[in-house]
């Protein structure tokens, strides 16, 4: 049983997530750790993107039972009910909050209620089931875990943190789209408005190696505002010169789902080396460009 409740809370997502947390707050420490805050941090954010993924198990049964890879989760087999459920999520979310209160700032917490927001209300109960704008939307979520853990640090918002919110906002869209051709045929079992099932496999890639291109441009800019040091640069563009290679061979792919796997899983490798590229190849003196403080 205590199985089933873990697999709720999504593993795979929770671990991603926690990677980039100390992504963000490596950067903004430049070497100064401190320990406890690092942990109160990456446990609080983790409770609360375990609570929004339990919530958003809850939402998504109709739609689970209807996909091959969802159709076996704990709620759809009804071997958890609702209620459990909703406790579980409630009680995950008011430690994680509390503890990102209690030990974090303002503005740490105001970036994860954001995510969960969007993700649980904005994403999971409406726009994953009618818009296909529903990945752009949900990046907003998935792009906030970075900041709270650079802003847990710096306790300011400013060009660092916009850039790392930018960032993994645009890694999100190739990624997703990734996953979306290679189960295009759950998505449209389930009537998910992905993009692949709406504008067609061709745009969904062509849209994916814009994103790429972007990503390139925008992670260069931790270099240009003096958060990282040559070493990151060039190891970041080798990555993603290969990532555009991934996407530019898409075209010519004669398994598009072969093509869609290996494309969003380098895409994981990809962001997970980032995120430890930022934490080793700091500058000591960044040019902060913009702060706001709560």
């Amino acid at each position: 049983m205590i199985k089933k409740f873990i697999y709720l809370t999504k593993p795979g997502i929770i671990f991603g997530n926690f990677i980039s947390v100390m992504g963000g707050f490596f950067l903004a420490s430049q070497g100064n750790i401190d320990l406890w805050l690092l942990l109160v941090t990456l446990l609080g954010t983790s409770l609360v993107v375990a609570s929004g993924c339990v919530v958003n198990n809850i939402i998504d049964q109709d739609i689970d039972v209807k996909m091959e890879r969802t159709r076996n989760r704990a709620l759809v087999k009804k071997s958890v009910s609702n209620t459990a459920a909703f406790i579980y999520a409630a009680v995950l979310g008011i430690f994680g909050f509390a503890l990102l209160y209690c030990f974090t700032n303002l503005l740490a917490v105001a970036f994860a209620a954001f995510g969960f927001f969007v993700y649980v209300v904005l994403y999971s109960l409406y726009l994953k089931r009618h818009s296909i704008h529903q990945t752009l939307v949900g990046s907003l979520s998935g792009a906030c875990p970075p900041v709270i853990g650079y802003c847990a640090v710096a306790n300011q918002f400013d060009a660092g943190a916009l850039i790392l919110f930018i960032l993994f906002c645009i890694w999100q869209m190739p990624h997703s789209f990734g996953i979306a051709i290679f189960r295009l045929n759950d998505y449209i079992s389930a009537r998910i408005p992905v993009l692949p099932a709406k504008k067609g496999i061709y745009i969904t890639k062509l849209q994916s190696a814009v994103y790429v291109l972007l990503f390139t441009l925008t992670g260069s800019l931790l270099y240009v505002f003096h958060y990282v040091g040559l070493i990151y640069l060039v190891v970041f563009a080798g990555l993603c010169g290969y990532w555009l290679y991934l996407a530019v061979s898409g075209f010519k792919a004669i398994d598009d789902r072969v093509w869609a796997r290996r494309f969003f899983l380098f895409s994981v490798i990809l962001i997970t080396v980032f995120s430890v590229l930022i934490s080793v190849d700091y500058e000591p003196q960044p040019s902060y460009g913009f702060i706001f403080k709560l």
